[in-house]
């Protein structure tokens, strides 16, 4: 119905119980005619009207006139009149005569007798309403005497309207007149629908067993979407009054959720009006499809006690805690609103059957936040690992991540987005912690980079809030980043976190690693640089693979490591009969490794190990590597897996090219196994200065040239700065330390340098933080099994539904009892964030 229709019923409501409780004098609305004649001349088509008809009045018929005089109030606000018809002594007609005076009252609809009425059966006011308006409405409101009778209305209404099934023990009482009252006013919106009959009462679920209470159902047809199931149906839980009734029924009119996107607190619905409490479930975008389901589990338990509103994160800036995700705002004026961190959608309903439970949460909070900030003073050695991460996230808290060419994906979607493109790069990540914000942000920028880029979709995981998905893709820690092909199995990503790296990493791994080359041509190409399409705008070192007829069994270990670097390198593979002309080419023989550089315009020819694919891994990885780098953050874990003793200089911006020459003349003439040549900017990474202090105590004069070897001892030793860097002034001196002549400048510490915490499987941490936590039914192995879904809405005191349903609403991917979303369903999930360590 419409707005307007709706205020219209709202205010003929109203105005009913004000005419209902104005006292009036004794028989204002009764119409009295002298006679029969008069009476039906004066009857207009259309109108009704209750008439009795009498010659005279004995004293035993005194009551009946008084209630049928008082009645002609509350009938008059129907349109209906009471006439009282004087009938002449001679007059003995049918409704005259003296066999049907006083004992018969008469219900006419224009001129056509509606029905006749025993004037014992018009006992009070509540009688005459309840029988008088059931006759007008007897085609509107169906009185059915078995569950067959209920089950055929209820399934021929579905998809169409809602019903009010009413329980009357008996007609002519003050509940009967309440439910037509209700059908005069709102029997053009729901189908009404009367029994009297308690075995069907019983039939229906009722807790009333000897069928002495009236009670009312509100069957929400106008929802069902499966024929096969019954509809849902909320009792009404108060007296059936028609104020209880017309209450009951604006409620179930309203929406089930509403969306909020403004400060709640200016936020009014027909629940807050009508005196019951509205719960806010704070959501956030990423959730938004869960959230939203759970938003609607939470509604259908509280319909009739409580709304139920989506609050988002992302539209309104609200100042809370991060974790709640959940508010109450009651109707009493002047009272604020009341945010809270709830476990579950069972606490949620018992915060508002029991209004004790908010002032017990809010305690507990307090309690625990008292008792998180002791620990966190007892254990502030612990809490230093992520300060910089952590730091860096909370300061752009506010800034709002461009994640629209981002896809969410749930449980549902998960499986199906992985067919959607050739590519599916998928990110693990828990939106709590620290490290996955940040990884979030470069993931952000990489989504921006790849825009457009035909046949990969980016998309992300919130590993929190969807654990059995991690559980079933082995996500042990956070973030994880994996890429799905089509048929392959998927790849995940071990490098750096920058945007560069995740950028080239995605675009490699769209080609296949290795690449079958068929011709000789093909194989030249590669080495110049020729490459697939989708690497056309990128430039890589070629490896090419070159095998004869006889080197299969390197061929497959070449192959395998091509599996392993997929994403890290361009890899080809050319075992034709040309591959023993190739490879004489640059003066290798089979199984080699032909490396170009720079398109082509140097190739180097490296023999192969035939072992196994992890030394072809370690020598092409090697291989990959500056003969002089420059040290990074991001290159420094590389260069330290190889084991091996530093020559770092370390130069206040670039290195002059004198000294650039005789350190490459360095690298590049002794066996590059003995060490790592290589310097460092510390312009451009400016932590190398605390690296000189701890080894020097004070920054020394630049350029410095240092020795370190972390595998012997740790000692560090500087190169006299009196002495030019050049080649032989270095082999000299490199000559006199292995000879033990020179003095180190310190001995670093022996202990490991290790996390403050042992890494943890957060899976793990998350089932010992959340015993009860309910994951959806997956029907893919290695998935937790779900917990029974939870109970229909027909399971409280004020709804009542069938068990099938229950089943369907399982079956329909019902969220489970968990609150997603925003927000964390424990406070401790924030403290055990902060003590992440998978870095």
């Amino acid at each position: 119905m419409s707005a307007p229709g709706d205020r219209w019923v709202s205010c003929f409501v109203f105005l009913l119980f004000c005419a209902s409780s104005i006292p009036r004098p004794g028989i204002a609305g009764l119409r009295q005619e002298p006679s029969p004649q008069r009476y039906f001349s004066g009857l207009e088509a259309g109108r009704a009207s209750l008439a009795f008809f009498t010659p005279h009045v004995s004293p035993g018929a005194q009551p009946f006139l008084e209630q049928i005089e008082s009645s002609a109030e509350a009938l008059q606000d129907y349109g209906i009149s009471v006439v009282k018809v004087n009938c002449p002594k001679e007059d003995v007609s049918r409704y005259c005569g003296k066999e049907n005076a006083l004992r018969k009252a008469y219900l006419f609809r224009g001129n056509i007798l509606i029905r006749e009425f025993p004037t014992d059966a018009l006992f009070d006011v509540n009688s005459i309403v309840a029988n008088v308006l059931f006759a007008l409405l007897f085609n509107e409101v169906k009185y059915v005497e078995t569950l067959a009778d209920l089950q055929n209305i209820e399934s021929v209404l579905k998809g169409k309207s809602n019903m009010v099934f009413a329980y009357v023990p008996a007609t002519g009482t003050a509940e009967h007149r309440a439910v037509m009252e209700a059908a005069f006013v709102y029997g053009t919106i729901h189908q009404f629908v009367l029994t009297t009959e308690a075995a069907l009462l019983k039939a229906t679920g009722s807790d009333d067993p000897d069928g002495s209470s009236a009670w009312l159902l509100f069957y929400h047809c106008q929802r069902a979407t499966d024929p096969a199931q019954p509809c849902r149906r909320t009792a009404l839980a108060q007296p059936l009054t028609l104020l209880n009734i017309h209450r009951h029924l604006k409620l179930m009119g309203a929406p089930l959720v509403t969306e909020v996107a403004e400060d709640p607190e200016k936020v009014s619905t027909v629940h807050l009006q009508l005196g019951l409490p509205l719960v806010f479930i704070l959501s956030q975008r990423e959730t938004y499809e869960a959230d939203r389901r759970t938003a609607e589990l939470v509604a259908w338990q509280l319909l009739g006690k409580a709304g139920v509103a989506l609050l988002s994160r992302d539209l309104v800036d609200l100042n809370v805690l991060r974790r709640s995700n959940v508010a109450l705002k009651t109707p009493d004026e002047g009272m604020p609103i009341q945010y809270l961190v709830l476990e579950d959608t069972d606490e949620v309903i018992t915060l508002v059957e029991d209004k004790n439970k908010v002032k017990q949460i809010q305690e507990d909070e307090e309690e625990e936040e008292e008792e998180e900030d002791e620990g966190e003073t007892e254990n502030n050695n612990q809490d230093v690992q992520d300060d910089q991460v952590v730091e860096a996230v909370s300061r752009d808290k506010k800034r709002e991540l461009p994640l629209e060419q981002v896809l969410v994906l749930t449980e549902e979607t998960f499986h199906p987005s992985l067919s959607e493109a050739a590519r599916t790069v998928v990110l693990f990540y828990a939106s709590w912690e620290a490290v996955s914000l940040a990884v979030l942000r470069s993931y952000s920028e990489v989504a921006d980079h790849l825009k457009g880029t035909p046949g990969v979709l980016l998309s992300r995981v919130n590993c929190w809030d969807w654990p059995g998905i991690c559980t079933q893709e082995n996500v042990t820690q956070f973030p994880t980043i994996k890429i799905y092909g089509k048929g392959e199995k998927s790849v995940t990503y071990d490098g750096m976190w920058g945007t560069e790296e995740l950028t080239s990493f995605i675009i490699l791994s769209r080609v296949s690693c290795p690449l079958e080359l068929a011709t000789m041509d093909e194989a030249e190409g590669f080495l110049r640089g020729e490459f697939p399409p989708e690497l056309s705008n990128h430039h890589h070192t070629s490896l090419l693979g070159v095998f004869s007829t006889a080197t299969s069994e390197a061929r497959e270990a070449f192959e395998e490591a091509g599996n392993i670097l997929s994403g890290h390198a361009v890899m080809g593979m050319y075992f034709e009969d040309g591959g023993l002309a190739l490879s004489r080419k640059y003066s290798v023989f089979p199984p080699a490794l032909l490396l170009a550089r720079s398109g082509g315009r140097s190739v180097e020819g490296i023999a192969l190990p035939k072992q196994s694919a992890q030394d072809v891994v370690q020598t092409i990885r090697y291989e990959l590597m500056d003969v002089f780098p420059e040290i990074t953050v991001q290159n420094l874990p590389q260069y330290l897996q190889l084991t091996k003793p530093f020559l770092v200089l370390f130069s206040d911006g670039d290195i002059s090219q004198m000294e650039g020459k005789e350190m490459l003349k360095l690298a590049k003439g002794r066996p590059q196994q003995a060490f790592v040549a290589c310097w460092l900017n510390l312009k451009k990474t400016p932590v190398g200065y605390g690296i000189l202090r701890t080894y020097f105590a004070a920054v020394p004069s630049l350029p410095v040239l240092v020795w370190v070897n972390l595998q012997a001892g740790g000692q560090v030793f500087q190169f006299p700065p009196e002495q030019s860097i050049t080649e032989v002034n270095i082999l000299s001196w490199l000559e006199k330390l292995q000879a033990g002549l020179e003095i180190p400048s310190c001995t670093l510490s022996g202990e490991d340098w290790k996390p403050p915490l042992p890494a943890y499987d957060f899976l793990q941490m998350m089932e010992t933080a959340v015993p009860e936590l309910p994951l959806h039914t997956s029907h893919h192995p290695g998935d937790v099994p779900a917990q029974r879904p939870p109970e229909s809405p027909g399971g409280d005191a004020a709804s009542r539904e069938e068990p099938s349903q229950e089943s369907t609403a399982g079956k329909a991917g019902a969220p489970g009892r968990d609150l997603r979303g925003t927000a964390p369903r424990l406070a401790a999930r924030e403290k055990q964030g902060r003590r992440h360590s998978e870095l």
